[in-house]
């Protein structure tokens, strides 16, 4: 009985960590060669992001939005933490926007570029503005989700316990 308990929750565990989600994402565009930052981000200045030519058809009506942490700027029109703003893109269909970074600004700022014709996405990872060009200190740990740790100490002191539990009863048969 205790061998199919066991075996059902190896089972049990087993499902539950050997499939990943699907990811969830925006549509991102296999051809990456279409879409440029121009410059590092950095906090208090302006990035530009690019689109070259072929990015859209002619002309065509393109909505930009952009999610952060905090307000910025999209070309001329202010925005919360995340806003929108539609032009048209240029005859070769080609585009640029302008992002006008809080000074107070950290994180990464995400620029989505969505037409009829296709969908562009950016990311801004954002370089504080007494940084420098630096972007800090590499990470050195090992970066293990907690459940894991939680889950392996787990089985580690019922594996103890079990086997502490095994000598005990032995002790106890051969007393007897």
């Amino acid at each position: 009985m205790f061998k199919k308990s066991l075996a059902t929750a190896a089972l049990a565990v087993f499902a539950v960590f050997a499939f990943a989600p699907a990811a969830i994402a925006a549509d991102y565009v296999s051809n990456t060669a279409l879409v440029s930052i121009q410059a590092a981000p950095v906090a208090g200045e302006t990035a530009v992001v690019a689109f070259a030519a072929g990015a859209f058809t002619a002309n065509e009506s393109v909505t930009y939005s952009v999610t952060g942490s905090q307000a910025a700027t999209l070309s001329v029109v202010k925005t919360a933490a995340t806003t929108s703003l539609t032009k048209n893109a240029a005859a070769n269909g080609s585009a640029s926007l302008r992002v006008a970074i809080p000074e107070n600004a950290t994180g990464k700022y995400t620029v989505t570029a969505t037409a009829a014709s296709a969908t562009y996405t950016a990311i801004l990872d954002i370089i504080a503005a007494d940084a420098g060009t630096s972007t800090g200190l590499p990470s050195t740990g090992y970066n293990v989700p907690v459940l894991i740790i939680w889950g392996a100490a787990g089985i580690l002191v019922l594996g103890v316990a079990l086997v502490l539990v095994r000598i005990s009863v032995r002790r106890q048969h051969t007393a007897a």
